[in-house]
């Protein structure tokens, strides 16, 4: 398929989301289906341009004064750091599929107007009733750090230090141009991806296949290790989900101890016991959702919530999400997380660690939900989640914001200073008696 061909594939797919309010991945999927001729480079370029889209889309039709999916599409061309208009028109002529582009002067118009004109919640590619709360997050900083979550994003992988070293892993990923991580010292990274690339499907190398490493944002990486998990230790993931934290922790504490995995949706657990063979983790045992965990009560060491939220901090990964959150999603994820908290809780013995991780950048998901459980339950307290950090990655540039929590402190961590997806953390103690 030439340029415009996959062009009006975009709009088409933008239209389809539109119309019917569904996930993009669902979208892409359904247009594959019933576009069997496309291949798979063609599929890779029109999925970048709909994620392109979806991920500046008001800054976008603030730019060519048009919310038309045809129109957004060629936006997200011209915004493209190649994009011109005599080189898009070229690119164009003699396609019969290409999208009719606007006038020359709306499209000269889109390239020299200048984004700093434009409302901040605009700028910041957010719906309107979001910018509020992302100014409460990261005060003078947050259109910025809005802006960040709407750029491409790398590809990360942690390495499992069971079975192989980050050097030997970065070799054997060396044609991707693989490199360490900037902060995570099992973490390997591929960039984000240019024009119509795609990252490569590192899922078939013999690396994965063998549970070298996994696939796992730094972000994630980084507030599993600085949870703390140690060897010989009792340790809940009473979240795990799929388990990428689940991994991270048993690698942490070399195989040892025990890891008490539960999930309260069984689907969401499922990938998780293919994932502990690769890995080789013998330490790890898996609660579905109707297991008694009662045995378990008071005795944890550690035990880590990577509660349920509104996941604003995936943007980048999932921009399409952004237009379809709504307020009654976040007062409810946020009864979730009060409820998920207090169930967990019961867990940690006198003088272990609770840990409460979400991916959100959402103050009421965050500093909210740490204020109400410490009012609720006055024997924890919160720990210097800055002091963690220093132990955890020693060196390590300090690369996050951070927030008085009680008589501590939590972190938070984001695209655009931390270079990882948004996660929330903050680790709280329980006092000897209750």
């Amino acid at each position: 398929m030439r340029l415009g061909g996959r062009m009006a594939a975009a709009a088409e797919i933008v239209a389809d989301m539109d119309a019917r309010r569904r996930p993009v991945a669902d979208a892409l999927k359904d247009w594959g289906l019933s576009h069997r001729f496309a291949g798979s480079g063609d599929r890779a370029a029109i999925g970048n341009l709909v994620y392109d889209v979806l991920r500046r889309r008001r800054s976008i039709a603030w730019r060519i004064g048009s919310n038309a999916p045809a129109d957004l599409v060629i936006g997200a061309v011209l915004a493209e750091p190649s994009g011109s208009v005599e080189r898009l028109a070229v690119a164009l002529d003699g396609d019969r599929f290409a999208p009719a582009l606007p006038d020359r002067q709306i499209l000269d118009a889109f390239l020299n107007r200048d984004l700093d004109e434009a409302p901040d919640a605009i700028r910041a590619d957010l719906p309107d009733w979001l910018a509020p709360r992302f100014a409460d997050a990261f005060g003078a900083d947050w259109i910025g750090e809005a802006q960040a979550l709407a750029a491409r994003p790398p590809l990360d992988m942690r390495v499992n230090t069971l079975l192989a070293e980050p050097e030997a892993v970065e070799r054997e990923l060396a044609p991707f141009e693989a490199h360490r991580s900037p902060l995570a010292p099992a973490g390997l990274r591929i960039d984000p991806i240019e024009g119509d690339r795609r990252h490569p499907n590192v899922q078939v190398e013999a690396g994965f296949q063998k549970g070298h490493f996994e696939i796992q944002d730094e972000g994630s990486q980084l507030v599993a290790l600085l949870a703390g998990a140690g060897e010989g230790q009792r340790v809940l993931d009473y979240c795990a989900g799929a388990g990428g934290k689940t991994l991270a922790l048993g690698a942490a504490m070399r195989n040892t101890g025990e890891i008490h995995a539960f999930d309260a949706d069984r689907t969401r657990l499922a990938p998780i016991h293919d994932r502990l063979r690769r890995a080789g983790l013998a330490n790890v045992e898996v609660h579905a959702p109707r297991d008694d965990l009662s045995p378990l009560a008071g005795t944890m060491d550690l035990v880590l919530v990577d509660a349920p939220c509104t996941g604003t901090g995936t943007w980048r990964r999932r921009p399409d999400a952004k237009w379809r959150l709504s307020e009654g999603t976040v007062a409810k994820r946020m009864s979730e997380q009060d409820g998920v908290l207090d169930r967990a809780a019961a867990f940690v013995r006198p003088g272990g660690r609770f840990v409460f991780v979400t991916c959100s950048l959402l103050p009421e998901e965050n500093r909210d939900r740490v204020a109400a459980f410490l009012a609720k339950h006055p024997a924890f307290r919160v720990e210097d989640a800055r002091a963690l950090w220093r132990d955890a990655l020693p060196g390590a540039p300090e690369r996050y914001r951070t927030e008085k929590l009680g008589d501590g402190r939590g972190l938070l961590l984001s695209p655009g200073r931390t270079g990882t997806d948004g996660f929330f953390f903050a680790a709280m103690q329980r006092q000897g008696g209750g």
